[in-house]
């Protein structure tokens, strides 16, 4: 019996440290959200240049604040609106945000669907594109 139960204590040990990258990130802006939405819509307004009361709507909206928030990095990575990544984003979401951004002509080589594989996004000042250092060139001596 003892035999078993040790590989149990050493997988359920491991368990916690899964909850980076992407997920790791949407459950900080949940946890975030919860504790200050007033400024957590704010945050979220300035980021992406939308109104409050905007903010306020789709939150209103969605499951999660942080699916508002994936919806605008979305929108503004395809450069669609709201209403159009919104369709989107119902249509796909049992089947992720990489299924989403695919649908929404995110490339999945690009540095933006790298950045949303990797949770590297942010809300705040420091704006919300990929990651800095991330061109978009082909390469060494290429433009």
């Amino acid at each position: 019996m003892i035999r078993f139960l040790v590989p149990a204590l050493i997988i359920g040990m491991a368990v916690p440290g899964v909850a980076g990258g992407l997920e790791g990130f949407l459950a900080q802006l949940d946890a975030r959200a919860r504790a200050d939405l007033k400024g957590f819509s704010a945050q979220v307004s300035a980021q992406f240049n939308i109104g409050e009361g905007q903010v306020r709507t789709l939150l209103g909206s969605l499951p999660r604040p942080s699916d508002a928030f994936m919806v605008l990095q979305l929108g503004q990575w395809s450069g669609k609106s709201v209403d159009r990544v919104l369709p989107v984003y119902r249509a796909r979401k049992g089947q992720g945000w990489g299924a989403v951004a695919k649908d929404l002509g995110i490339k999945p080589g690009s540095p933006e669907f790298h950045a949303l594989k990797r949770g590297d996004l942010r809300l705040g000042p420091e704006g919300s594109g990929p990651p800095p250092g991330k061109g978009r060139g082909r390469g060494k001596g290429r433009g």
